[in-house]
C-alpha cells in the first residue's frame, strides 16, 4: 500500500538549502520514500498531520550507551581524568547483564523519544550486555551500528582485556550479530589508540576487512591525549597515521572518527582521501575542555562531518540542542579563533544532523526518492506566537526551544514506532 503523510514538510537535500512543501504530502511505499508533492491521487492512504512539521529522523553518529547513567557528571574534568574517575568504573558494571537492563532500556527510550532514528553506538567491552542492547534497539525498531569496545592497555585492571581475548571475543560478537537484525549491525570499536596495542589494532583491522565491517573510534579529541599517542607511536607521523598503519581507516564512508578537535590540514587531507566521516560533538568538546573543533575548515577541506551527542561527555541527547550548541561554538570560533572560515549556517547544521550523518548508513536522512522512510511528526503549536511564521522559522524554533514533548510520532522504514 502506498502511503502519504500530510503536513508542513521540510528537509535538507544539500547543506545549502531547505526543500519546503507547506501543506504537502510525503509519499512512501513500504520502507522507501517515493517523493514529496503538493497534490496526490486516490492511490494513497493519507495520514493527516496537517499543520504539523514533517522532518527526517535525526542521525547521531557517536554516542556511548553505557554512559547513560553518567549524564551531567564530570564536566569539570579533562578527558583522561574524566575517563578514569567516571567512565571506566561505570562501564565496568556492564559485565553484569542484569545491571545493564535498566540503563540500556533508558538509553533506548531516550533515543526513541528524542527522534534519533539512526545512531552509531559504543557499547562496553562485554559481549553479552552489548548484544542485549542490540536486541532492545531491534525490538524498538531503531536503526544503529553498535560496537563491542576493545581495550587491552592503559586501562584500569578492573576494565581491561587480554589482547587475544579481545580479538577472539570481537570475532564471536560479530559472528553472533551480523545478519541477525534488520537494522542493527555490528561495528568494530577500538576505544582509541591509547587503549589498544599495535597487535590488537592490527587484528581489529583484519577482522573489519574479513567481515566487511565499518569502524568507529576517537581521534584528536584532547591535547593530553594527542601527546600520549605521539609518545606511544613515535614511528607514526601523526594520530591519523596510527589508525591508517593498522588498517583502521576503512575508506568510502566506512569509518567514523569522533571529535577531531586538533586535526591539522595534513590529517584533514588523509581523512578526505580515505572518506572518513568526522563526528562533531559540541557539548562534549566543551564539557571536558577539549576545544572548539574546526568544523567549517574540515568541510572546506572535503571531509564529511555529522553531528553527535556523545553522551555522556555530552549531556544532551536531543539533536536539536546539539545543533544549537554546534552553531554557538561555530560562531565563537569565527569570532575568537579563525575568521577565514565562515560560521556554520542553520541549513548546514540541520543537514549534518540528518542527511549528512545519514551518509554513514546509506540512503538515510532525506526525503529524496529511494531514501529510507524515517521521519518525525512535530507538533510545534505550543511554541507558536502571535505572528505568522514560515516553515523554516518554525523548524528553527523547535530545535532551539522545543524538546521531546513536541515529537508526536516517530517512523522508521515507514512504520510508526512511537
Amino acid at each position: 500500500m502506498k502511503n502519504a503523510v500530510k503536513g508542513d514538510i521540510i528537509y535538507a537535500s544539500s547543506p545549502d538549502k531547505f526543500e519546503i512543501f507547506e501543506d504537502g504530502y510525503l509519499l512512501f511505499e513500504n520502507d522507501k520514500i517515493i517523493g514529496v508533492t503538493n497534490e496526490i491521487n486516490d492511490d494513497y492512504e493519507v495520514i493527516d498531520c496537517s499543520k504539523k512539521l514533517i522532518i527526517p529522523g535525526f542521525v547521531d553518529i557517536h554516542i556511548h550507551a553505557p554512559q547513560i547513567n553518567n549524564i551531567g557528571l564530570g564536566a569539570d574534568k579533562e578527558l583522561m581524568d574524566w575517563l578514569e574517575i567516571y567512565t571506566f568504573p561505570e562501564e565496568a558494571k556492564y559485565k553484569d547483564v542484569e545491571f545493564a537492563k535498566k540503563p540500556y532500556q533508558k538509553f533506548v527510550n531516550k533515543l526513541l523519544n528524542n527522534g534519533t532514528t539512526s545512531s552509531v553506538v559504543f557499547g562496553s567491552i562485554y559481549n553479552e550486555s552489548t548484544e542485549y542492547l542490540m536486541d532492545l534497539m531491534d525490538k524498538t525498531g531503531l536503526r544503529a551500528y553498535v560496537g563491542k569496545v576493545n581495550m587491552d592497555r592503559n586501562s584500569p585492571d578492573f576494565y581491561i582485556e587480554k589482547t587475544q581475548d579481545s580479538a577472539k571475543n570481537t570475532v564471536k560478537f560479530v559472528e553472533d550479530t551480523i545478519g541477525k537484525y534488520k537494522n542493527i549491525k555490528p561495528i568494530i570499536t577500538p576505544r582509541f589508540v591509547p587503549s589498544c596495542t599495535s597487535e590488537l589494532m592490527t587484528e581489529l583491522g583484519e577482522i573489519a576487512k574479513k567481515y566487511d565491517l565499518k569502524i568507529q573510534s576517537h581521534l584528536s579529541e584532547n591535547r593530553r591525549e594527542i601527546k600520549f599517542v605521539n609518545e606511544l607511536h613515535p614511528e607514526c607521523n601523526c594520530y591519523v597515521d596510527v589508525y591508517d598503519k593498522y588498517g583502521l581507516l576503512r575508506d568510502n564512508l566506512n569509518t567514523v572518527m569522533a571529535h577531531c578537535v586538533w586535526t591539522d590540514e595534513h590529517e584533514m587531507q588523509m581523512l578526505k582521501s580515505k572518506q572518513v566521516m568526522v563526528a562533531h560533538s559540541p557539548y562534549s568538546n566543551g564539557n571536558i575542555s577539549s576545544g572548539i573543533s574546526p568544523v567549517s575548515k574540515l568541510i572546506k577541506n572535503g571531509v564529511d562531518v555529522g553531528l553527535a551527542s556523545d553522551v555522556s561527555g555530552g549531556h544532551e541527547i536531543f539533536m536539536g540542542k546539539v545543533i544549537v550548541m554546534a552553531s554557538i561554538l561555530s560562531n565563537m570560533r569565527w569570532v575568537h579563533i579563525d575568521d577565514t572560515y565562515p560560521q556554520l549556517k542553520f541549513e548546514q547544521l540541520f543537514y549534518m544532523a540528518t542527511k549528512g550523518g545519514g551518509k554513514f548508513f546509506g540512503d538515510v536522512g532525506s526525503f529524496e526518492k529511494g531514501y529510507k522512510a524515517d521521519f518525525l511528526v512535530i507538533d510545534d503549536d505550543s511554541l507558536s506566537d502571535s505572528n505568522d511564521r514560515t516553515v523554516r522559522e518554525r523548524l528553527q524554533r523547535f530545535l532551539y526551544i522545543g524538546d521531546d514533548r513536541n515529537i508526536q510520532s516517530v517512523y522508521v522504514d515507514g512504520k510508526k514506532i512511537k
